[in-house]
């Protein structure tokens, strides 16, 4: 629901009212949390800052509304929520300034149309009374808990005391990782134990040295090692069957494929040459259907499919308001089509890396094994995790392995993946 244009106000107004239109389809029509980029009249301080704010709300939303509950009657309309939920998140994990806070929120709600004006004096009351009495109840709250439809699966999984550290991290955030091209050091970035660059807070990336000249891009640790998984790809074909954004494609490319980099959206797409033109690297972008994608066989091919992403859940902390079972069955018959599909474009011998970034199994360990009875001459080839630079304890099922956010938990987390190397005999 698009909020009307405010006329002014006081300092921080515009992040705040930019903030609180992005978090607005989330909550009214389950969509993904927009990108808040300088645009509008926003300066790109207060992009960030507003984009600072829409996440804060979502990693401690159930707590945020435990501390809310108290002092409503009757839960508000949505626009009205939207306007508490971020000022109690600026009062209590951002230590704000009560007065500042409660009279810019009270301001904002005045400019925003007739159901939020009408609720101006209950958000002076009610963030108030937050200032005044939430603080002491936020620190003896535990971690938001995941949804019951995927935290039961979850625990089912890797146990409880496993999913109480994954949600820990997740109302923590993510740090942002880069894949460098190879020979290529980041200044002001740490090195992971598996290749990727890990930036310090606080830093922007378009601000490193390198970006513009297209030496590293933005992507997780966990994506990158899917890319890894396929090992030396020097000369080969290879096809990124779901490529976009196209980190993937990068790496390959940077790495001597010859890269067929494919996606069944356009916009998707795009960013995929984008991407490319500026790192100057080469690929073959091709906008299709990969259900019904044919070509000459390839030597090798990378299915990251189209999953649930509950592994990123740490920087997209509205996927568990916007997702449910329904979804995860939907994909799961998906992901098994894609997988038969690659499978028919794989040369005799070739080699596919599957993998999802869910932290459901039936996503992926249990993926990996219906093909293997689906498909008699498909074989697992075991990866060594130590050899990636991952731990032990990271491989699963078939030689897969198994990431799960909680791993490097006191360095920043690495978003969940499940990746199996597969050949075709």
């Amino acid at each position: 629901m698009k909020q009307a244009k405010p006329k002014g106000g006081k300092q921080g107004e515009a992040a705040r009212r930019a903030a609180w239109d992005a978090l607005m389809p989330v909550f009214t029509d389950r969509q993904m949390l927009p990108v808040i980029a300088p645009r509008d009249g926003l300066t790109p301080a207060e992009a960030a800052r507003a984009g600072r704010l829409a996440l804060t709300v979502l990693r401690h939303l159930g707590r945020i509304d435990a501390i809310l509950a108290p002092y409503l009657r009757h839960k508000p309309p949505l626009q009205v929520m939207g306007l508490l939920r971020l000022g109690a998140a600026e009062l209590l994990v951002d230590g704000a300034a009560a007065h500042g806070v409660v009279d810019g929120y009270v301001s904002l709600a005045k400019r925003g149309g007739s159901k939020a004006a009408r609720a101006a004096g209950l958000l002076n009351a009610v963030l108030r009374r937050v200032a005044e009495t939430g603080a002491e109840t936020w620190a003896g709250q535990v971690p938001q808990s995941l949804p019951q439809w995927l935290r039961k699966p979850l625990v089912a999984a890797w146990g409880e005391a496993a999913t109480k550290a994954i949600e820990a991290v997740h109302e923590a955030g993510a740090p942002i990782d880069l894949t460098a091209k190879p020979g290529v050091a980041i200044e002001g970035a740490d090195r992971l134990p598996t290749g990727s660059w890990r930036l310090k807070p606080g830093a922007q990336v378009s601000a490193v040295p390198g970006y513009a000249e297209g030496a590293f891009w933005v992507q997780d640790a966990g994506a990158a090692l899917a890319a890894r998984a396929l090992g030396d790809v020097a000369g080969l074909r290879v096809l990124d069957m779901c490529a976009a954004p196209g980190g993937k494609t990068m790496q390959l490319a940077a790495a001597g494929a010859e890269v067929t980099a494919l996606d069944i959206s356009e916009d998707r797409m795009a960013r995929v040459a984008e991407n490319l033109a500026r790192t100057g690297l080469q690929a073959d972008c091709v906008t299709a259907d990969a259900l019904v994608y044919d070509a000459a066989p390839f030597d090798a091919i990378l299915l990251d499919a189209p999953c649930s992403a509950t592994g990123t859940i740490r920087r997209h902390p509205e996927l568990p308001l916007i997702r449910g079972p329904k979804d995860v069955t939907s994909l799961t018959r998906l992901q098994a089509r894609l997988i038969d599909r690659a499978l028919g474009l794989l040369k005799p011998g070739g080699r596919l890396v599957y993998c999802t970034c869910s932290l459901l199994p039936a996503e992926g360990e249990d993926q990996v094994a219906a093909a293997f009875s689906r498909h008699p001459r498909l074989a697992p080839v075991a990866l060594d995790p130590v050899a990636l630079g991952a731990a032990p304890e990271w491989s699963g099922p078939h030689g897969s392995l198994r990431l799960r956010p909680d791993f490097w938990r006191d360095i920043g987390g690495i978003d969940g993946f499940c990746i199996a190397l597969l050949e075709a005999r």
